[in-house]
């Protein structure tokens, strides 16, 4: 840990970023599949759901417009 009353050195720094690294823990390839399909479904189902709130709001203000 740093002191807090001076600065960091960048050798120091360095080692505390390579110390962080090792730290991180990378997904497997089945994690990051299983992700990516999660990620495709939910766009599908979001894009249909704004694509029905737009076609509806649409067509309720085409109406207003005709009442004008």
């Amino acid at each position: 840990m740093a002191k807090s009353e001076g600065k960091t050195s960048p050798a120091e720094f360095i080692d505390q970023v390579r110390s962080e690294g090792r730290k991180v823990v990378w997904p497997t390839r089945e994690e990051t599949v299983r992700t990516a399909i999660f990620v495709f479904i939910m766009m599908l189902i979001l894009s249909l759901f704004f694509l029905g709130v737009d076609t509806l709001f649409s067509t309720v203000v085409r109406w207003l417009l005709t009442l004008a």
